[in-house]
Formats: structure tokens, sequence, C-alpha cells
């Protein structure tokens, strides 16, 4: 029986384990490229293994918040029509048969066209759609994805109903069965590429996700899965692959090389494991890398008890990078061993979008582009996020007096209805903006780029004051007298911007003269100085309400109440229910950057 790499066989309930096979002779001209059996000397096999990562449902070249093609300050690309091109001009070059192509996860959340097929037109509907991401990356012919923790924003039937529509096997060797401990997706899979001498290679793919789902999703997760370690799910199967006579190990790993968490103790497990994996789990030859966002052509970790070097690799968000695994194989005592791996990126911007994706996909398009330009109101004056890291601006305090005064509809009635209601929210982008006149869904969306939900928590003043206190450390100190750039005055110990804070309904002053922990001077609640021991509720996205940026107090607060509802819909229907917005009804200069007083600006 003859099998291709399309072909999946080997699932059972006991292991959730799918096994891809890829079999059919190499071409002559990638044949050419190995070693010749017939010639002495060692029998050596070469392939390479492509990967992706963080795609974010970005399949054009496309930002659907701006209505226009996707750009930055580097000029990236992103966007799986220009991956296909790489793959196919790496296809061309090694021989198809000898190359592999791998994702390591956030593949279905991200942008306006992944929102539209999960929650206007979703794929769970009867006779729904398929989801564009699928169609991709069916069209470009993946071999593998690991699940990423974005998979699960929308729920478990959104990413089961994706997982039926993809062609390849969705891997989480540590997403288990909550009640069984069993896995809940396929841990790996396993390839046979044809070679010109010896044996076929075994090629295993090991998925592993991040444990952080128990704490991001958990509304989506609790009771029904459990998401351990990665570096102890990792032990558990490497050994099995190798056993069962795996050559080559790779691990797709939806988790960064840091070695650190953005949760603290809330975070049992490690979040960005990667490189701990390397070096604790012997048998790994390489690892794709996901989750953080950052690029890593290549990275070599020693494992402790192999001595051997592991080859990690990362490559940028959305498609604007494709990693190369570049593998070398020697035959020799009855067996193919690695003989040498390397790793690099190729950018994406560098070639044109590939117009099969392109054509595949262009109704599916131009739906969410009519979708995400509707109009839904109108604002009386131009408000952008440009200065929003370093000033009060009038378009945060707009996604924070929708959440207070969504908070203090829900809370009306209870016995929490008398405190006072402040709201947190970040400079997620710092290009939205809201123009004079008519207001689509495009521009409100842009406020609220993530797929966040709302929830009210119970505080102190002095739990606040730490609050704000941990926010600021986001602020380079700058002595007074010092020249101030606002370019260079945020982002201190490599702080995003979605991890600082401002919170509205208080005033204070952040003096960024002072060290980190003793910056925050004059916090007042409607003049007047905040009692330590007085009790305010907090709006706040899950994201901090579970922990995320490892802010203080929060995840431990008492929860008065919650919401599924995303806040960029909450934005969205806020704005159509008041057909009009108005800063002079919600804005106001609360909080200020000093030094020894004086303002910076």
């Amino acid at each position: 029986m003859a099998f291709d790499r399309r072909t999946f066989i080997g699932t059972t309930a006991a292991t959730g384990a799918a096994v891809a096979l890829a079999g059919a002779t190499s071409t002559p001209a990638a044949a050419a490229t190995q070693q010749d059996a017939r010639k002495p000397g060692p029998r050596t096999y070469a392939f390479t293994v492509m990967g992706t990562t963080d795609l974010h449902g970005n399949v054009f070249n496309w930002d659907y918040f701006t209505d226009k093609e996707f750009d930055d300050k580097a000029h990236n690309d992103v966007g799986l029509a220009k991956i296909s091109t790489l793959v196919d001009q790496v296809r061309a070059e090694k021989g198809r048969r000898n190359t592999l192509l791998i994702d390591a996860g956030d593949t279905i959340q991200g942008t306006q066209l992944s929102y539209y097929y999960a929650k206007v037109d979703p794929i769970t509907a009867r006779r729904g759609p398929v989801h564009p991401m699928a169609q991709a990356m069916n069209a470009i012919g993946y071999d593998a994805a690991a699940l990423g923790n974005h998979e699960f924003n929308y729920g478990i039937p959104v990413l089961r109903k994706f997982e039926e529509q993809c062609d390849f096997p969705l891997l989480g060797a540590n997403a288990l069965d909550a009640k069984t401990l069993r896995p809940a997706f396929a841990p790996y899979s396993m390839h046979k590429l044809r070679t010109p001498c010896g044996r076929d290679v075994k090629v295993a793919v090991l998925g592993l996700t991040n444990p952080g789902i128990a704490l991001w999703d958990k509304a989506n997760v609790q009771g029904k899965m459990t998401f351990p370690g990665l570096e102890e799910q990792a032990a558990k199967y490497v050994p099995k692959l190798r056993s069962m006579g795996a050559d080559v190990v790779i691990v797709s790993a939806h988790s960064g090389s840091s070695g650190t968490s953005s949760y603290g103790d809330q975070l049992p497990y490690i979040e960005n494991a990667a490189a701990l994996v390397a070096e604790q789990v012997p048998g790994i030859d390489a690892i794709l890398v996901g989750h953080a966002h950052t690029e890593i052509p290549e990275y070599r970790v020693k494992n402790k008890a192999t001595g051997k070097d592991v080859v990690l690799s990362e490559p940028l968000k959305w498609g604007q990078r494709l990693t190369l695994f570049d593998f070398e194989l020697v035959w020799e005592k009855g067996r193919w061993s690695v003989a040498k791996v390397a790793a690099k990126v190729l950018n994406s911007n560098t070639v044109a979008e590939d117009a099969k994706i392109t054509r595949l996909l262009s109704d599916e398009h131009r739906k969410v582009v009519a979708y995400v330009n509707q109009v839904i109101g109108t604002s009386t004056q131009v408000m952008s996020s440009a200065e929003g890291p370093v000033k009060d601006v009038a378009i945060i305090d707009l996604i924070n007096h929708v959440q207070a005064e969504t908070v203090k509809t829900a809370l009306a009635g209870t016995q929490w209805a008398a405190l006072p209601v402040l709201s947190q929210a970040s400079c997620f982008s710092r290009t939205a903006a809201i123009p004079a006149g008519q207001v689509t869904i495009r521009d409100a969306a842009g406020l609220y780029p993530f797929e966040n939900t709302m929830e009210a928590r119970l505080l102190t003043g002095a739990q606040l004051k730490d609050y704000l206190e941990y926010s600021a450390r986001y602020f380079v100190r700058t002595a007074p007298g010092d020249a101030v750039d606002p370019a260079k005055l945020t982002n201190a110990e490599s702080i995003p911007d979605y991890n600082y804070d401002a919170v509205y309904g208080l005033a204070y002053d952040i003096d960024i003269a002072q060290p980190a922990g003793s910056r925050i001077s004059g916090l007042s609640f409607q003049g007047k100085a905040v009692d330590p021991a007085a009790q305010f509720v907090l709006a706040v996205n899950n994201y901090r309400a579970s922990g995320g940026g490892n802010f203080p107090h929060v995840p431990q607060a008492k929860q008065l109440w919650s919401n599924s509802d995303e806040i960029r819909n909450t934005i969205i229907q806020w704005v159509k229910a008041k057909g009009t917005i108005d800063p002079a009804q919600f804005a106001s200069v609360d909080w200020r950057l000093t030094r020894a007083g004086v303002p910076v600006f």
C-alpha cells in the first residue's frame, strides 16, 4: 500500500496521535542533489523543514484596521499568500519530497478576517463556511501545526471545527482532557521521506502548546482541558518517538525561548520554555519556536544530557518570515543519523503574493472589507493614539469610559452599585485613530485589536497605588533637566505598550525622575486624596485579571462581574447606541508625566 504526505493513519483514542507518511519517490532533480547509493563513500541525505508561527489570521498583505496594504517602519509584509510564494521557491530548489512545512500556533485569531469567520459568519454554523486559514494552509500544503493559546479564544467548538477543516493535524502533546488526562489533540505526527539510498527517513514532529491557556482562556477550557508543562510532556514523548523509529525529532512549540513567564506565580509552568526543553530533554534535533513574536534566525542550546546542540528558530509573526531548518543526515551502522542542522529565515517582503492563494480567498476578503467599512456612528473630532503612551489622550479615555459605563450598568441594583468604578486600558496600537465625521467598524475595532473580555474586580486604594507604581515601570528614568525624547521615554525593561496601564477615574502624577516603585504622587479621586482603605471597582480585561503582565493584586481580587463579549464588540455596540462620539463628554487629562513636580509636556 502506498502512502503520500497528505495521508494520516494510526489515530487511536489511547494516544490521539496522527501519523503522516510522506513517501513517493523523489523527483529526478531532487534525487540528484543526494548522495548516489552506487558511489563509494558515506551515504547522505539532505532535507528542509520550513516553519511559520503566530500567523494570527493573516492571509493577505492587508491591514483591515487601516483598510490598506500592510506596512511598518521596516517595510515588512504579512500573510500566507506571501509565505506560499516562498514555500514554492524552497520546494523548487530542494525538491518537494525533500521538504516538510509546519507551524507553531496562533493561527485563527488576530485579524478581522479571522474574527469574521468565528463570530459574524461562523464556521460552526450549519452549512457554515470553511475557515480562510484552513483553506490557505491546505492549499499551501502544511504537514502539521502546533496549537497556540489564541486557538482557544473563540471556544472549543470553533477550534474543533477548524481542526476538522484542516488537511493536517493540530498537535498539542500537553493539551489533555481534564477528566481522562489523555491527549485532547494529536500529540505528534510522523512523516516518511523517501531517500535515494538507505531506508526512508522518519521525521517526528512533536507539538507543544502554552500552559497559560488554563489562565488566559479559563472560561473556555476550565473543567474540559488541562495544560501541563512543556518539559514534562516532551520528556514523555521524545523517547517514545525515538523508540518508534524516528530518525529526526522536531518540536513545534508555542512557547518563547526566554525561560520567563509574564504571569508570576499565577502560572505554575514556564510560559516561554522552548530553550529549557532543548536543554533538559535529550533526543531533540530542532525546535520551531512561537508565541514571543520575536525573530530568531538561529539559536543553539546545548542539551545537558547529551552535550549536543539543539537548533531553535523563530520566524517573525504574521507571516513576515519563513524559517528553514536544513538537515544533513548520514547513513551509518544501519541507520540514519543527523550530521548537521542549520537554520535561517526568509523575508516575505522579497516576494509577491501567490495568486493561487489570493484568488482562492478573494470573496472572503471582499466580504470582510465591506464588513469593517460599515458606518456605525459619527465623531465630533479627530482622536489619535499616537501620543497615548506618554499622554492622557481622548482615544484611550474612550475605551475606559465605555468599560466603566458598562460595568456601572452591570452592577446597578447589586450591593456594589454605590462603589466608584474605575477602568484600566493600554495603548494597544500607536496608529489607532477615530476620524471626525463618519466612524466605521474598523475605526472602532482598531482601538482594541485583542479578543479580550471584561471583568470587574474589587480593589482598595492602597492596592491601586501599587498597581499604578508597577505600571509606571514602563517609563525610562529621566533626571530633571535631561533632554526628553518621547520616542525613547517608554518601554523600559522591554515592557510592551500593552503592559502599561492608565487608570481612568483617578488623578495622579508619574514622576519619571524617581526610581520605579516611587513614582506615583498626588493620587486622588474626585479632588480628594485616595484613602488607602477605600474600596473601588476596577473594570479590567481578562488578560490582566488572569495575571497577564504580572500586575499586583488584580488576579487575587474578588470578581464582582464578568462578560464573555469582546471589549472590541462592546465599544462597537456603544458607538452604535450613542450615534455620536463627543470627547467633551468623557475625556479629561487626569494623569501626567512629571519631574520633581514639573510637567514633562
